[in-house]
């Protein structure tokens, strides 16, 4: 057995466990850096650091507190907040004392918050600011359960000292009950079972109420062990975090970190992200695909309003990025050396004086390697970035599978794919093409839901994920779509809408988000919707200086721009798979109308019935109408 498989199989029970050891082995190493308003009050926002070993303190602090007010092993204490550094020692703080974290993004309305403190029987909720707070008091008296509500940031916040605490005055309580039981967080931490319940993650479903995933302290544990043994970070990393930590891809780095010790800067105001990342010049990040997109669409836009030759020059950089990738790539598959012939070198040379180090500089100057993951990145924006230095390692899990099941295997890593199971993961193809996931990171189950659990999760430890992949001969997957989301047209053809949405975001730098259309139908459509600032840079050149966003949209001459660009993506497809209409939405899909999760996923029936009368239109007239 390698060292790897030892670790990973003699793992301990929880990362509350892996927590106390890593605060003794580096007491003084820098753990994490977060944001503070500048003293003056104006300017960049200045950054503060905390040791392992005063991490440890705040985090003894709030455990004990827990437990101060009552709080016992397995109870659950929600957590209602954006990614800042107080959810991460709040969360260590609640597997400290025991107890379970039942994670509410801070999106979530009053209705299904309350849901989510009901069906988990949630006792404490901790709660970033007066908004959280008002959804509880709210629905108070639908939480019978909720004994007490912590508040992060207590500015104009009210506390009673009982029913609503400052999280300052639960850390207090923590301290005065360790004078008395000093051993007490220790305690309850070496009486953690590797079966017992670590978290409560609920799926933001597209129909009907979330489902809460049991997610035991083994998950964590045995994700934080084969993070490390992947060999992709290291105690000299600098992790940028901005996901939000209610998702379960923003809360399984903080396991690896835990594992590792590397240094992890939070902030999770994703308006700060361009400012924070010349700051914190973090070594790696992880990242969903709309962030590329973005990045991907400003860079092609700050192009073009440079003037004709300057867009020229980027277009043809971008060109000469995705040959190099993929010239780099499949030399490094047959021979394991990343090299391209001469001709194309010597352009990328040229191409990266003159684009790319300036895009690797937005992102810090030293990003050794970003993760993408939640969603599928288009293929031709991961060869774009790739061969501009910036390295995007696609992984691939779901909430069901604590985040991390697949990633991409460091200089080996493959555009188009998630790379290869975490030490430990098993996987194999259904065959009707399903993906199949087995090992330590699949859940217990849903929460007081058997009969869903027995719909995904067979007896003999089998995770149904509802994806449809391939599986190369080497071991690398590749998802192509979402079972549910295949679509049949009406002349029995299969389209993966995925795979056209991704190419049209490659193809088109105005897109935003593209639903396609076309199940039971005999030709497929597209809802587009149009990123708001690319657009209106563009509108200001074409004689729509000074519309809004839903006038231009409906400017013959910005249909007649998108349409060419549906041209150039029909170019590439099968007939059965070309986009034969579009309609531009009059504004862009947002989490607020519950078009996308908070991860930034489509919620394709959400969408189609709100713009229902748009599809409709499309196929008025047709044969099959």
């Amino acid at each position: 057995m390698s060292d790897t498989q030892t670790q990973i199989e003699n793992r301990p029970p929880s990362v509350a466990t892996l927590f106390l050891e890593r605060v003794e082995r580096t007491p003084d190493a820098e753990a994490y850096r977060y944001p503070t308003p500048a003293a003056s009050g104006a300017g960049p926002d200045d950054w503060k650091s905390l040791s392992w070993g005063q991490a440890a303190e705040r985090v003894y602090a709030i455990a004990a507190g827990l437990v101060d007010l009552g709080v016992e092993s397995e109870e659950r204490v929600a957590l209602a907040s954006s990614t800042r550094v107080e959810w991460i020692l709040a969360d260590l703080g609640v597997m400290c004392a025991g107890a379970a974290t039942t994670t509410v993004y801070p999106q979530t309305n009053a209705e299904e918050s309350a849901f989510i403190l009901s069906d988990s029987e949630s006792k404490v909720l901790i709660a970033e600011d007066a908004a959280q707070l008002a959804k509880a008091v709210e629905r108070r008296a639908d939480l019978p359960n909720l004994r007490h509500v912590v508040v992060v940031d207590a500015t104009g916040v009210e506390t009673d000292g009982e029913w609503v605490i400052s999280l300052a005055e639960l850390e207090a309580r923590g301290k005065a009950h360790l004078e008395k039981h000093p051993e007490a967080v220790k305690e309850r931490v070496a009486a953690i079972t590797s079966t017992q319940l670590a978290t409560l993650i609920y799926t933001s479903g597209t129909t009907g109420r979330p489902k809460g995933v049991r997610l035991p302290h083994d998950n964590w544990s045995y994700m934080a062990k084969a993070i490390a043994a992947t060999g992709l970070v290291t105690q000299a990393d600098v992790q940028y975090l901005w996901l939000p930590l209610a998702h379960v891809f923003g809360k399984v780095l903080t396991s690896g970190q835990i594992e590792v010790g590397h240094v992890t800067a939070v902030d999770g105001r994703v308006d700060k992200i361009i400012e924070n990342l010349p700051v914190v010049q973090p070594t790696y990040m992880a990242a969903v695909p709309r962030i590329f997109e973005k990045v991907y669409n400003g860079v092609a836009a700050k192009a073009r309003a440079g003037g004709g030759a300057k867009y020229k020059i980027f277009q043809w950089a971008a060109e000469v990025a995705r040959a190099y990738a993929k010239a780099t790539q499949d030399n490094f598959r047959r021979t394991g050396t990343a090299s391209a012939p001469f001709g194309l070198t010597a352009k990328h040379k040229v191409a990266d004086a003159l684009v790319y180090a300036k895009i690797r500089e937005a992102f810090g100057g030293n990003l050794r390697a970003c993760i993408s993951g939640s969603a599928a990145l288009a293929p031709e924006i991961g060869y774009f970035f790739a061969g501009a230095g910036i390295h995007i390692l696609e992984g691939y899990g779901l909430t069901e599978t604590s985040a991390a099941s697949f990633v991409n295997p460091g200089e080996a890593y493959r555009t188009g794919t998630v790379g290869k199971p975490l030490p430990g993961t098993e996987v194999r193809i259904a065959d009707d093409g399903e993906v199949l996931l087995r090992g330590p990171g699949v859940m217990e189950g849903y929460h007081g839901l058997p009969e869903k659990t027995t719909e995904v999760l067979e007896s003999d430890g089998w995770f149904h994920t509802g994806d449809i992949g391939e599986l190369s001969p080497d071991g690398y997957l590749r998802i192509t779509d979402r079972k549910k989301d295949l679509i049949k047209t009406s002349g029995g053809k299969y389209i993966a809408p995925a795979e056209v949405e991704g190419q049209f975001k490659a193809v088109c730098p105005f897109v935003s988000n593209i639903l396609v259309h076309g199940a039971d139908r005999n030709f497929c459509t597209a809802l587009i919707a149009l990123d708001e600032p690319t657009l209106l840079g563009w509108a200001a050149e074409h004689d729509l200086a000074g519309r809004s966003y839903a006038e231009v949209v409906a400017a013959p001459q910005t249909v007649k721009m998108v349409q060419d660009y549906v041209d150039r993506l029909n170019e590439g497809l099968q007939r059965w798979q070309t986009i034969k209409k579009f309609r531009l939405l009059p504004r862009d899909l947002d989490i607020e109308h519950g078009e996308l999760t908070p991860s930034l996923k489509l919620k394709r029936p959400v969408v189609e019935r709100e713009y229902k009368g748009l599809i409709d239109e499309m196929y008025a007239g047709s044969r099959e109408s």
